[in-house]
């Protein structure tokens, strides 16, 4: 596992910046993000209907968020027989909240980051009636992906909140991280989908819980496959 960690104390955002270029996610979303730009600027064909992209997707994108965050990274592992299903998403998700002030653990999985960026390209390629439209959704997905890698990043860090949105993101992760691992699956947002969904309730309400740092691990069947 790795090491690095970010825990300079009074941090900048100059600081959290340089650190996040550093690691490889971040240039990987905006490579595609200048590329998807770049090509769409060159097919033009700007319509009213691209104005709605944009809209449909701030809407949707906490519900995605917090789809994935629930049902993906919190995967619990399940045999098949003597076949243990797990992912690798998952299984840096359990390392990520063992170590969550361990940067390397914060960044989505290359490998897994690639797939993403292939999914949203043939999404942009294959399910619009206009390559002009498919590739306003490719833009604008791409910057709320690099967007959620750099609001995950910066509430790992000592980087402290100076404004009402930011803090009240970063004061939800961190719940969800050091209180209580069954609610507070928003990263991007302030408890958008979480209000909706009833994952949002009030903190002073709610038990800490023991496996928030060790996912899955008072549950029988998957102890021993989360433990390897």
């Amino acid at each position: 596992m790795s090491t690095s960690t970010n825990t300079r104390r009074g941090l900048t955002l100059a600081d959290a910046g340089r650190e996040f270029w550093r690691h490889p996610t971040p240039w990987l979303f905006a490579a595609a993000l200048t590329a998807a730009v770049t090509a769409r600027i060159i097919v033009g064909d700007w319509q009213l209907t691209d104005v709605a992209v944009p809209f449909a997707i701030a809407a949707g994108f906490p519900f995605l968020e917090w789809m994935i965050h629930v049902f993906v990274l919190h995967w619990r592992p399940r045999r098949i027989g003597r076949i243990t299903v797990d992912t690798l998403l998952a299984r840096k998700h359990r390392e990520h909240h063992i170590a969550p002030r361990d940067v390397d653990l914060v960044f989505i999985p290359l490998q897994s980051a690639i797939g993403a960026v292939g999914a949203a390209v043939a999404i942009a390629l294959l399910a619009f009636p206009r390559t002009g439209m498919g590739l306003t959704f490719l833009v604008v997905m791409l910057a709320f992906g690099l967007t959620y890698e750099w609001c995950h990043y910066l509430v790992h860090t000592d980087y402290k909140p100076k404004t009402a949105v930011y803090r009240a993101i970063w004061r939800d992760h961190r719940l969800h991280h050091f209180k209580n691992e069954h609610y507070w699956f928003g990263v991007t947002t302030p408890g958008t989908a979480d209000r909706v969904l009833r994952t949002y309730p009030d903190h002073a309400t709610v038990p800490a819980s023991p496996t928030a740092k060790n996912l899955h691990a008072g549950d029988v069947k998957t102890v021993g496959a989360v433990k390897r």
